[in-house]
């Protein structure tokens, strides 16, 4: 009889041990994901508050990108490939450095990669924020002729704008778009474009001769203001898209991390109440083997 309880004691031990490694394990799992919930509402927060921001300054930017593209549709200038000698067409790509905001930059990234896929080389790719780049690199990186980075951490400015335009006024293109985000509501935005044109092609266009005192440079000081006015318009539509989507997916990130608590939190007591049953079952097992 003795060597038989001799012969159980381990057993005892390696089964106590197994379902202590169990509840430890499940502890740790629970805490993470408590913790993780508890980022996941801070960050829900801060969207919320960012959000709020984004949207009432999005509300001043808005003349500067209906303007434009109203002068765009009165001219109603034809695009023509033959417009400059490289005849090359221009996208531009409004996301920015920062994740955790579902599908924004996917959505403005998969639009673009549609339009490489039918035109080729003959596209050229501008990349403002290091998201679309991260996406567009591996199978479009020699389409990717400049990358504008640090956009999202602050709000948009008219100078960033203005600096990204200037840049982007370096490149010949006979007709170009920006692809961004517009945003809709807060629970959904809508990928959409604005047109870029040349300087030629807006001076011949047939409707030009409706504004008076139109000649070349005042032509091309326009284009370079409407281009900033326009960017400028697409970034904040893009970041209060951006936000807004943040805010969502982080509600959602909050529920899916309370479901998990409440699943391991069952699955917590149901094996603690198992290891004290089984060691209940040992006790009286080996007292009644005496």
């Amino acid at each position: 009889m003795w060597a038989h309880n001799a012969m159980l004691q381990p057993i005892i031990r390696h089964q106590q041990s197994r379902g202590m490694a169990t509840l430890k394990a499940i502890s740790i799992r629970l805490k993470s994901v408590k913790n993780i919930q508890k980022i996941t509402q801070s960050m829900k927060m801060v969207s919320a508050a960012k959000y709020a921001r984004a949207e009432r300054e999005l509300r001043q930017a808005k003349p500067y990108g209906e303007g434009s593209t109203v002068f765009y549709e009165k001219i109603k200038p034809e695009e023509k490939q033959e417009s400059t000698p490289s005849g090359q067409k221009l996208l531009v790509a409004v996301t920015s450095d920062r994740g955790l905001c579902g599908a924004v930059h996917t959505t403005v990234a998969r639009q673009i990669r549609n339009e490489l896929n039918e035109a080729g080389d003959n596209v050229k790719v501008i990349c403002i924020g290091d998201k679309s780049r991260a996406i567009l690199q591996r199978l479009y990186g020699k389409n990717i002729v400049l990358v504008c980075n640090e956009v999202g951490r602050k709000p948009p400015t008219f100078l960033d704008a203005a600096r990204i335009a200037e840049q982007i006024s370096q490149y010949e293109f006979s007709s170009g778009k920006i692809v961004y985000n517009r945003f809709k509501s807060v629970v959904s935005y809508v990928t959409s474009e604005l047109p870029l044109y040349h300087k030629d092609t807006v001076s011949t266009s047939p409707n030009i001769t409706a504004y008076d005192s139109l000649d070349d440079s005042v032509v091309q000081s326009y284009l370079e203001f409407s281009l900033a006015s326009m960017l400028f318009y697409t970034l904040k539509e893009g970041a209060c898209s951006e936000q807004s989507s943040r805010m969502t997916a982080m509600d959602n990130a909050s529920k899916n991390a309370g479901e998990m608590i409440d699943k391991l939190t069952l699955t917590f007591n149901r094996t603690r109440q198992a290891v004290i049953t089984r060691e209940l079952i040992e006790i009286i097992s080996g007292a009644s083997a005496l």
